[in-house]
């Protein structure tokens, strides 16, 4: 066992998960949906949610439903694609754009990730979308239906962020001809900005048309990226899920390379082994991993007074582990300090207008995931 195994194994056992009975925040149970996978606030203070068949219903913040937003683009839902993540505009009060991720078909059973870009209208009842336009594709199409990644956001300059995965096929998060694998910058119209690090990139083999997706990528050797957020003083992390354990989070450094599939400190589904980080120094290793996995599936670094002491820690959502866990980062380097056992998997977590943390389930029975709200006990 490599040297940072055994401390991440040591922070594991010594973070043991908090039964419910004593836990540091209250619970509160506010709505239901079907497959729920992001939400965010629009400025009145409700709540947008997506939900992965291709739905966004518009809520209040007492859980109350105001309804669908209607003309929503045609999503392919199946596997782990559908409907994916929603951020607002950074000058959303003045253009009105929000900005979806979803899943599209293409030809021969094919299938990507898209960022699309429509014009929000909110009313009583819900609203609508109008002047749809996609401003990113996952490139190639490939076939299967899983490992899209399709986080967006936007950071404090105004950049488009968008994690792409490696589509279960590996090779793919190492070449440059494709998108998949990789972590995106853009500007918000979709277009490449002149300081991304590889806009001058070209192939070494002559036979390859330069014409690609290079400048679009900031990072590359991702699995399948799932949470995406930055710290207090706007460094970008991201969190993605391993082969059979290795879960990462990543301190991403501009035109870095993170090694998958070539190096993990997980293993091939099949047992085989992956060599760990350590054994090829020139990739860019994680902050923290975890064996046993995790499963992350989203990341936000709480800036809030409401839990005060947690200001500037990092909060994943955990699937298998049915956790939230607490991380402390110093720099580059980061720990897990605490895990809240949610019972259920959890798929995404946001900070609310007034600091509480807002939870969703990816499932309470069937296919429902339940909306809640955490605020510290009195």
């Amino acid at each position: 066992m490599n040297r940072l195994l055994a401390i991440t194994l040591c922070t594991i056992l010594t973070s043991a998960a908090l039964a419910e009975d004593d836990l540091p925040f209250e619970v509160e149970e506010l709505a239901s949906f079907d497959q729920p996978w992001a939400l965010t606030f629009v400025p009145d203070g409700r709540i947008l949610v997506t939900e992965k068949r291709g739905t966004i219903q518009l809520i209040a913040q007492d859980g109350r439903t105001f309804g669908r937003i209607r003309n929503m683009p045609d999503v392919d839902y199946r596997g782990q694609g559908g409907l994916g993540d929603v951020v607002l505009h950074p000058d959303f009060e003045n253009n009105g754009f929000v900005y979806l991720s979803y899943v599209e078909a293409g030809v021969g059973g094919t299938r990507g990730a898209v960022v699309a870009r429509a014009v929000l209208t909110l009313t009583d009842s819900g609203g609508r979308l109008s002047d749809l336009d996609v401003v990113w594709r996952q490139y190639p199409k490939m076939v299967g239906a899983g490992h899209y990644g399709h986080r967006i956001m936007f950071d404090d300059d105004g950049y488009l962020w968008i994690s792409s995965g490696d589509r279960q096929k590996f090779t793919p998060a190492q070449d440059m001809q494709s998108n998949a694998g990789k972590i995106v910058r853009l500007h918000d119209d979709g277009s490449v900005p002149d300081d991304n690090p590889f806009v001058d990139y070209h192939s070494q083999d002559p036979l390859v048309d330069d014409e690609g997706v290079y400048g679009q990528i900031w990072t590359l050797g991702h699995r399948n990226p799932l949470g995406m957020a930055t710290d207090l003083s706007g460094q970008l992390w991201i969190v993605e899920m391993g082969p059979l354990h290795g879960d990462e989070l990543n301190f991403i450094e501009r035109g870095g390379n993170y090694g998958y599939p070539i190096v993990s400190n997980g293993d091939h589904y099949d047992e085989r082994e992956i060599p760990d980080h350590d054994t090829r120094p020139e990739f860019n290793a994680p902050a923290a991993f975890w064996v046993p996995s995790i499963a992350p599936s989203d990341l936000t670094f709480y800036r809030g007074d409401l839990f005060g002491e947690w200001k500037g820690n990092a909060l994943t959502s955990g699937l298998a582990s049915r956790a939230i866990i607490r991380i402390e980062v110093d720099g580059s380097e980061a720990r897990e300090v605490e895990r809240y056992d949610m019972k259920f998997r959890i798929r995404a977590i946001e900070e609310g207008p007034e600091g509480a943390l807002w939870v969703l389930e990816d499932e309470y029975r069937d296919s429902e995931g339940r909306l809640l709200k955490l605020t510290p006990k009195k």
